[in-house]
């Protein structure tokens, strides 16, 4: 059984396959009926006006109405136009519950059982009943049309079938009659048969589509077979094998098996000739009530007691293979070879009797040099056979046993000219073998493989559940990996140097070796793919056949009815195959994505002639030109004047800009034509942006920058106009115009300014006159000096005496040895230094950053060097200093925890850096500080002394100075302590306390000295939990902030709420987040995406309130299966968030990682600082915590 589409819902009752669209009825005992587009997986409506359970449904075969029944004794049918859903007409007359109804395939009749002992036949034209067959003893449990004759059969409790023959009623007999006037209907009807042999009530009985057959399911477990002829009807075998009462069965519509469901909570397969069960599949908790058959298709449906299942008993994909112009492939389990160019279609070798008569070959691969095929079938837990094809046929087909050599085997491909390979997954083992099926070699793969593929000659591609790798047989080595979904189909173009790797829900597209890779990913199922001679790709989904670029973009072709099969794709013609196997060809037009194409490559010529000479356009095109970079083509698109404007202003174009603009008049996009203008230079159409949005200041620079003194002087007079006295100066200053910058100062009563500017010019007779204004007479006083400093210096550094200084005191340098200290020495007296300030002064941490390219260590190191040089001058003659324990402790470790106990910072950076990508250090500052410290201690033994410096260390038994280490002050228990602080802080809703506790965590994991493997790992899983859960309540704050800031964003807030549910939280506080997902879908009328989260919440075993909660959400949503808001969250396709824009990336999409936490980013933010820790480079290579031990 191949599951297509399960929905949750109430018990089940009553299923109906609509004939034509991909829809499916469900009676429900809840009184409710849904309608489902199985195809989609979606519910498309609900009818709920019947009062109790409903039983039956039934499509019009021809027609857009459903009819149902129910336990109110009523038949309604429906209206189910999109448009216009709604109960057209009820039907009364029955007198107890309706088990069955159905509309007949040529009259407008409908047929209905009931708990009453009657079947009525209604006219749904004039909505009247007008036969009533009366004859059963007890309830009615079923009755159908025959599909051709004038015949019911129907099912009853009282152990009998009956057949009716209605052939008055179709001869106009019952225009005779009234309405009520029952006596006389039975004239029109009588019983033909009356089939007796069942032990027990029978509860389904039904004509065989073509065969003579009847079929009836009772509650003796037995399925019992009628044979009818004209005269008499009698059993011809039973099927006996369910445990319990048999609810229905079914004809296969296509093949000779018999379908079967009961209350042992079991369906069942049987071989109509041999009467013998094939196949059972079982359900744990769910009685089965009910099948259904789709008439042209190859889908069933079970209805349960917890919802409905649509299913398949086969495969459905034929097994093919393309060579050249020629396709092989398998229908009715004959290979057959069909000719692109001619049509023609030939049978070549019959594989009937290869495995089970009832499953069909599942791939064939065919070898052109031998004109040999290698089929493979499920059955039996995988066979293979390897078989020749004939040169020439001539009379019957041969059989593919008389020479076909077999074997076991799930997947097997030809690999080259004489050898194929077979994957036995038990064993996981490749097998290559010659064309006498002897073993040549045998492999284990690198992988756990699932299937494998053609990778060239000699060469494998292996399918695994998270990758793919292009395996070399002769050499046995990978040559390429890729991670992705596992592939189910794998097409290469006719050059062999592109190849398209096909799963579920995506389509990778790589080259030959598996470089420049780009992923596709679709929410409905990808069925088959073909190239086409320009390299792009065409693939078919369930309702669509689209294309994708070899760069990754993608689009829609042409919409499908059924699914179809790619072949071959060849200029504007798909080759395909259909679900039965047989060769069709679809039209289309390739316009959209050759013009892409051409786009892409370049091809300028072939754009231009396809601009030309087809009718491109819309939105689509145009947004994808003005994506690209190319919207001066997209201009040859566009009418609306608002879009030509900002894809001239996006390409430069002024013409256009300028003359849309003009239509437009909006003062914004003159100020965009102004800068887009200004950046190439043309001054001109600045002039005229700036004159239309009287931008005066801009504009009398522009004539400035032109040297256009004429308008200068123009701009003067319009200011004076205006009167603006600054506008008035600057042009005069522009123009040179001294006079006039003199009457503008005069003006506005700035004499002094006038003077000076008179004086400076020579206007000595006008800078009198200036000079003669009251206005100097105007007594300036200045401030007396408070505090006189002409004999003081103002140190802006300390500047003691340093080794230098002493040394050189007389002139020459005496008694020089080598400095006992490294960097690590300076940075540790720079640090006592600090320290000592710190003891001294009342200072915040918080205040002043850790500015580390900053000149106060150099300053402290001189003034450290300096207080050293009386012990290094009390050592005496020929006596040098050991080395300091410090520098030993930086000599021994590699870890950077160890460099910052022995005050080496620079180091430890470098450290962190090369190891963990860290290059945000100033948030350490304090941690630096803290684990230096807290690695030394300090005694006093005299008070008149200074206080000795004692190194702590972790080992303190070892005597060896290559082993001395410092002490570990952060130790890994004190971490988790720390981070079970912040869950706590979560738990109490304290997200903002949360969060610095969980950075705070993350950045003291960076200084810890491990000592061993186990270590390592701890500190590792610490490390992953920190992560997921900050990147958690990150999510979690900025939901809130959503909420807060943009109510109406309800879209943004419930993904949000989804992906957090999905961060690694350990169980109590992820039932707060599924809770908290909870509520917000259920206020968003999300009723699905509720139920689900429900459910995901019993399964952490909460407390029996929330388990009753969960209980009563996910019947809502069984109830009301829908989503009132889309969002983009997909649970059932493994995806990590990205940590800087909360949006999902899923498996195999590209991604870059934090080197430190390795959390997920988009590739975008390659480079950046790690937003979630704030310390490292996102995408930066980093070796690792080093294993000193």
């Amino acid at each position: 059984m191949l599951t297509k589409f399960e929905s949750k819902s109430n018990r089940v009752k009553g299923l109906a396959f609509h004939p034509t669209q991909p829809l499916l009825a469900a009676a429900l005992h809840n009184g409710s009926v849904q309608l489902w587009n199985y195809r989609m997986g979606v519910l498309v409506d609900r009818f709920e006006e019947h009062e109790g359970p409903v039983r039956g449904v039934h499509f019009h075969l021809s027609r857009a109405l459903l009819v149902s029944g129910g336990d109110d004794y009523k038949i309604k049918v429906w209206d189910i136009r999109p448009q216009n859903r709604r109960c057209l007409f009820t039907l009364h007359g029955h007198l107890d519950y309706i088990r069955t109804v159905q509309f007949h395939h040529e009259m407008p009749w409908i047929l209905s059982t009931s708990d009453d002992q009657t079947i009525r036949i209604w006219n749904s034209t004039s909505r009247q009943c007008i036969a009533v067959l009366t004859g059963h003893t007890h309830y009615v449990m079923s009755a159908f049309f025959h599909p051709k004759d004038d015949l019911i059969v129907s099912a009853s409790m009282d152990q009998t079938v009956r057949v009716w023959d209605i052939s008055g009623l179709r001869k106009g007999g019952s225009s005779s009659s009234g309405p009520g006037n029952f006596e006389t209907f039975d004239t029109f009807s009588t019983v033909k048969y009356v089939l007796e042999g069942h032990d027990r009530g029978v509860n389904y009985a039904v004509f065989h589509p073509t065969l003579p057959l009847i079929l009836s399911a009772a509650d003796d477990r037995t399925i019992k077979i009628w044979r009818m002829s004209e005269t008499k009807a009698w059993e011809v075998d039973s099927c006996r094998g369910h445990f319990n009462n048999v609810s229905s069965a079914l004809f296969h519509p296509k093949s000779e098996l018999i379908v079967s469901c009961g209350e042992d909570k079991t369906v069942r397969v049987w071989d109509l000739a041999k009467r013998t069960a094939i196949q059972t599949f079982r359900r744990e908790h769910d009685r089965f009530w009910v099948l259904a058959s789709h008439p042209n298709l190859n889908l069933f449906a079970a209805g349960h007691d917890s919802g409905l299942i649509v299913f398949k008993l086969e495969r459905e994909r034929p097994a093919f293979a393309v060579h050249n112009d020629m396709l092989y492939y398998i229908r009715d389990k004959y290979v057959r070879s069909y000719d692109f160019n001619t049509g023609s279609d030939i049978g070549l070798l019959s594989v009937r009797k290869f495995g089970s008569p009832y499953m069909p070959p599942r791939t064939l691969s065919y070898n052109a040099m031998e004109r040999a095929v290698i089929t493979t079938i499920s059955s039996d837990n995988g066979l293979y056979e390897l078989t020749s094809l004939p040169q020439q046929v001539q009379g019957e087909v041969k059989d593919s046993s008389v020479d076909g050599k077999k074997g076991s085997g799930q997947s097997v491909i030809f690999v080259a000219r004489n050898r194929f390979a077979v994957l036995n997954k038990t064993t996981q083992l490749i097998e290559v073998r010659d064309l006498s099926n002897s073993v040549v070699r045998s492999i284990k793969p690198p992988v756990q493989t699932n299937e494998i593929f053609y990778g060239g000659t000699g060469c494998l591609i292996l399918s695994s559940t998270s990758s793919v790798v292009l395996f070399d047989l002769q050499q046995q080595k990978t040559l390429a990996e890729l991670n992705s979904p596992p592939v189910k189909y794998v097409v290469w173009n006719t050059d062999s140097s592109m190849v398209a790797l096909m799963s579920k829900h995506t389509i990778t597209i790589a080259k030959r070796t598996f470089e420049d890779h780009s992923l596709i990913h679709e929410t409905i199922r990808i069925k088959s793919g073909a190239w086409d001679d320009a390299g792009v790709f065409l693939y078919s989904t369930l309702n669509h056949i689209k294309y994708c670029l070899p760069q990754g973009d993608h689009g829609v072709i042409c919409t499908l009815d059924n699914p179809v099969y790619l072949t071959r794709v060849k200029g504007k013609t798909v080759h395909c195959l259909d679900r039965s196997a047989r060769p069709r060809t679809i039209t289309f037009d390739p316009t959209e994505y050759r013009f892409k194409l051409a786009l892409l490559k370049n091809n300028y010529e072939e754009m231009l002639f396809i601009i030309k000479t087809s009718t491109l356009i819309g939105q689509g095109i145009i947004g994808y030109l003005q994506k690209k970079g190319f919207p001066e083509i997209a201009l040859h698109f566009v009418q609306d004047t608002n879009t030509r404007f900002e894809l001239a202003i996006e390409c430069g174009n002024l013409d256009v800009a300028m003359e849309t603009a003009k239509a437009i008049d909006r003062p914004e996009c003159w100020e965009r034509l102004a800068q887009q203008a200004l950046k190439q230079g043309n001054h001109k159409i600045v002039e005229k942006a700036y004159q239309q949005t009287k931008n005066f200041d801009k504009l009398s620079f522009l004539y400035l920058a032109t040297g256009s003194t004429d308008k200068l002087s123009k701009m003067q007079k319009i200011a004076d106009a205006r009167g603006d006295p600054m506008s008035r100066f600057h042009n005069a200053l522009y123009a040179g115009d001294i006079a006039g910058r003199i009457a503008v100062l005069r003006d506005v009563g700035m004499y002094p300014l006038a003077y000076l500017t008179a004086k400076t010019n020579g206007l000595e007779e006008l800078a009198e006159e200036f000079w003669k204004l009251p206005f100097w007479s105007v007594d300036v006083s200045y401030s007396p000096v408070v505090t006189d400093t002409t004999d003081l210096v103002w140190p802006s550094v300390s500047a003691g005496e340093n080794f230098f200084d002493k040394a050189l005191a007389n002139g020459s340098l005496e008694g020089g040895v080598e400095p006992s200290y490294t960097n690590g020495d300076a940075a540790s007296g720079a640090l006592d230094a600090w320290a000592e300030e710190e003891a001294h002064e009342d200072i915040d941490p918080e205040e002043g950053g850790w500015d580390l390219d900053a000149d106060e260590p150099e300053e402290s190191l001189v003034h450290v060097n300096g207080d050293d040089v009386p012990e290094d001058e009390e050592l005496g003659a020929g006596a040098n200093p050991g080395v300091d324990e410090t520098e030993l402790w930086v000599r021994n470790s590699p870890l950077a925890a160890d460099h910052v106990a022995a005050g080496s910072f620079e180091t430890a950076m470098q450290l962190l850096n090369r190891q963990l990508g860290v290059v945000n250090f100033g948030p350490l500052k304090p941690l630096f500080m803290s684990v230096y410290r807290s690695s030394h201690t300090y005694l006093s033994p005299i008070a008149s002394l200074p206080p000795l410096k004692l190194n702590v260390r972790r080992n303190p038994a070892e005597s060896s100075p290559g082993r001395v280490l410092p002490v570990g002050v952060i130790s890994l228990d004190s971490l988790r302590t720390e981070l079970a602080e912040g869950s706590r802080f979560v738990s109490q809703n304290k997200l903002t306390e949360a969060k610095t506790a969980f950075k705070s965590v993350l950045q003291s994991l960076l200084l810890v000295a491990l000592t061993s493997d186990a270590e390592a790992a701890q500190w590792r899983e610490t490390v992953t939990s920190a992560r997921e859960y900050l990147l958690g309540v990150s999510i979690e704050l900025e939901r809130r902030r959503v909420a807060e800031e943009d109510p109406s964003n309800v879209r943004r807030s419930l993904e949000l709420a989804a992906y957090f549910t999905h961060c690694q939280l350990h169980p109590p506080q992820m039932q707060i987040a599924l809770r908290s997902a909870i509520s917000v879908f259920a206020k968003a009328n999300n009723q699905a995406h509720a139920a689900r989260f429900a459910k995901r919440l019993l399964e952490l075993k909460p407390d029996p309130k929330i388990v009753a909660t969960c209980r009563q959400r996910i019947a809502a949503g069984d109830r009301n299966p829908r989503n009132a808001v889309e969002i983009t969250y997909d649970e059932f396709t493994p995806f990590e968030i990205c940590a800087a824009t909360y949006t999902p990336i899923y498996r195999g999409s590209p991604s870059v990682h934090c080197p430190y936490t390795n959390a997920v980013y988009l590739p975008q933010f390659a480079g950046n600082l790690d937003p979630l820790t704030e310390l490292t480079e996102i995408g930066t290579a980093a070796s690792g915590m080093p294993a000193p031990w």
